[in-house]
This record gives structure tokens, C-alpha cells and sequence, in this order.
């Protein structure tokens, strides 16, 4: 995490995340949804278009009487750039106030060199943010997301071998130093659960686990609306579970292509598997098959220690993959007075673009603009 601290009160921080969850809501329905009198609320939300991180949106109808202003989000109030690093490829993407990703690219480049590929990233977000007229005073941060778990109190990442240049170093100094701008940084299962619970099955699911799987096979844990980053940041890498032996049978996408290109079937990286994924070559099914036994441990690891209301297939995993998963029985358990303990639902992910870019994108905003949850009213 950054240190840099929000300027806003924690009450204009709520509206912020009120508005935020519901766009265009009555400027009359905010205060029912806060422990707020409606006079506070009328004042806080008066500072708030002043300060141009609201904007009144289409009146709407209320009613007999007159159309009643609705509010929302300023999406030009203030920009962020989400980062996300894997073994085989680097992206970036653009994020408003509204928090939309409005423009992503992946860099055509393999992140082997980790400064060689900093250059490039620096000059084509430069290029970017040139070409959309967004200046530097409107970019409040930037959240990076990588494979891999933290060591230490200064959260060096420990990435896998083919990020082995990432590892062990001051990323987020040598980030802040390179961009001149506050740095967050989390691992992509961690970011992948930030992105799904502010604009994916957290609209719907407020405990859940997320389970990313990319070359490797990670995760993230929502509590209540809040992401959960663990007392050393590395909660959810659910990889840990596994002994070496079973390594090469865990649900990491990076086992599946080895399989493919054993086979004759070469894939150059996660991104062609998603695009070129066929669910009838043989050893889909027979990997599928591989690694149902340790992806329903996972599952069992989960619901024995957050109880989620759901189970989200996330990461990069192509959708009909998705879909083959998730259709893996749950593991058999033995039934207490005829009845099962709740099983969560499991569900794919709704997010289109990058998740591990949105919600890396997302952690400057929610740090300094909005609230993680909300309170009961």
C-alpha cells in the first residue's frame, strides 16, 4: 500500500461510495442510506460538487412533484493506471473517477528485463495519457498487481522463476521514483478480488473467495464488502495448500499448456490460450479431470475458513474453461442428521477486461476517494 492519506472526511467518503454504487441516484435517496441527518448529507454533498468529484446527472421523475436532481460521479474529477505484470505478458490500463477502465493495452513485450520493460511501459502510458488530454494532477496513483506472494515489512514480491528480474527489489520505490506518483502494490489474485467485489459478484456477494486462475493459481478473500490482504499481504494464495508433488496437478493454466504443447497444440501464452481455447481438445478434459481433486480442496480451504456466499472463477481463464470447472462435482461429504452445510455458489466472472488491472486501478481509488464498505443506516 501507499502511504499517502485521503483528504476527505470518512462521511464524504461514504456519499462518495453510496453514489458510487448506485450512479444517478436520487440527491433525496442518499441520506436513508447513511447514518446521516438529511441537512448533513444536503451539505456534505454540496461540498462534494464543488469540489467537482460530484456532478448532477438527468432529473428524474419522483412523484407528482418536479423531476428531482439525481447525482453522479464525476468521471473526469480524477484518474488512476492499473498495472498488471504475469509471467509471460505486462499490461496497463486507464481507470476514471467512475471507475471504468477507459482504455487497456497490453505491451507487446515479454517482462523478462524488468527495467527494459518499465521504459516501455513508461513511454507508451505517456503516449496514452497525451493522447486523452489527461494531466498530471488528475492522476491520483497507480496500482501495480504481479504473480507472486510478499516477503517482509517492506513487501518485497517473491514472483515466480520467469519474473525472477521482479523479485526481491523496492518495486514500489523504484515505481514512484520512475512515474512521480503514489504506488500501491498487490498481487493479481488479491487485485482480480478488488475489481470483482467493486464492479463484478460484489454487487451481489458480499463474502466471497476468488479464485484467479493465470500461469499460476492464486486467489483473493472479501469479508463483508472489504478485501482481506492478510497480517503479511499474502492472503488467498491458496497455491500453498499443495505439496511439490501435487504442483503439477493444481488448476495453474501454465500446467494446462504444457500439456497442449506436449501434445503438439503450441500456445504461445495465456493470452493465445484464451483466444484460440477450444473445450474439445482431448487434453482439456483429461487436465480437467487432473485437477478437480485439488481445485475442490481449494474450494473446502475456503469454505472452512470464510464461510463465502460464493466461489468466483476469475483470472484469465477463458470462459468455456470456466464453465468445465465449474461443473467439477463438490467434494462428497457426509451428510449430519440428513443435512450439508451451505455450499457456496459458484459462479464465473463478469468482468470483461482485466480484472487484476481494474482492481489494481481501483486500490488508489478506494484508499483516497470512497469506503471499502458502508454502515448500516
Amino acid at each position: 500500500m501507499s502511504e499517502k492519506v485521503s483528504d476527505l472526511s470518512g462521511n464524504e467518503r461514504m456519499i462518495l461510495e453510496i453514489v458510487r454504487r448506485a450512479p444517478n441516484i436520487l440527491r433525496s435517496a442518499v441520506a436513508p442510506a447513511t447514518n446521516l441527518t438529511q441537512p448533513s448529507v444536503h451539505r456534505i454533498i454540496d461540498q462534494l460538487l464543488e469540489m467537482g468529484l460530484l456532478t448532477l446527472g438527468d432529473p428524474v421523475i419522483h412523484g407528482r412533484g418536479k423531476p428531482s436532481p439525481s447525482l453522479k460521479l464525476n468521471a473526469e474529477a480524477r484518474f488512476t493506471i492499473g498495472i498488471s505484470v504475469n509471467t509471460d505478458s505486462i499490461a496497463f490500463g486507464l481507470c476514471d473517477f467512475a471507475c471504468r477502465i477507459v482504455y487497456e493495452e497490453m505491451l507487446e513485450v515479454a517482462p523478462t528485463n524488468r527495467r527494459d520493460t518499465l521504459f516501455v511501459l513508461k513511454e507508451r502510458l505517456r503516449a496514452v495519457l497525451a493522447e486523452r488530454g489527461v494531466m498530471q494532477d488528475k492522476l491520483a496513483g497507480i496500482g501495480f498487481s504481479m504473480a507472486g506472494f510478499f516477503i517482509g515489512p517492506e513487501r518485497y514480491f517473491n514472483a515466480p522463476e520467469l519474473l525472477r528480474d521482479w523479485s526481491l527489489v523496492d518495486l514500489r520505490k523504484e515505481l514512484e521514483t520512475l512515474f512521480d506518483l503514489p504506488v500501491w502494490t498487490e498481487n493479481n489474485g488479491t487485485t482480480g478480488a478488488i475489481g470483482e467485489s467493486a464492479v463484478g459478484a460484489g454487487r451481489n456477494f458480499s463474502t466471497f473467495g476468488y479464485l484467479s486462475f493465470n500461469y499460476g493459481f492464486g486467489g483473493g478473500i472479501v469479508l463483508d464488502g472489504k478485501p482481506f490482504f492478510g497480517a503479511f499481504g499474502n492472503a488467498g494464495e491458496l497455491s500453498r495448500v499443495f505439496t511439490l508433488e501435487e504442483g503439477p496437478s493444481r488448476p495453474a493454466l501454465g500446467e494446462l499448456l504444457k500439456r497442449l504443447d506436449r501434445s503438439g497444440i503450441a500456445i504461445a501464452n495465456i493470452r493465445e490460450l484464451r483466444q484460440r481455447f477450444d473445450p474439445t481438445w482431448p487434453q482439456v478434459s483429461e487436465w480437467v479431470e487432473e485437477v478437480a481433486p485439488t481445485l475442490n480442496r481449494a474450494i473446502d480451504m475456503l469454505r472452512a475458513v470464510i464461510d463465502p456466499e460464493a466461489i468466483v472463477f476469475g483470472g484469465e481463464l477463458p470462459p468455456a474453461l470456466g464453465e468445465m470447472l465449474i461443473a467439477i462435482p463438490p467434494s462428497s461429504t457426509k451428510p449430519r442428521y440428513g443435512l450439508e452445510a451451505p455450499y457456496p455458489y459458484r459462479l464465473l466472472s463478469p468482468i470483461q477486461s482485466d480484472p487484476a488491472i481494474l482492481g489494481a486501478a481501483l486500490i488508489p481509488l478506494m484508499d483516497q476517494y470512497f469506503a471499502w464498505s458502508l454502515p448500516k443506516p
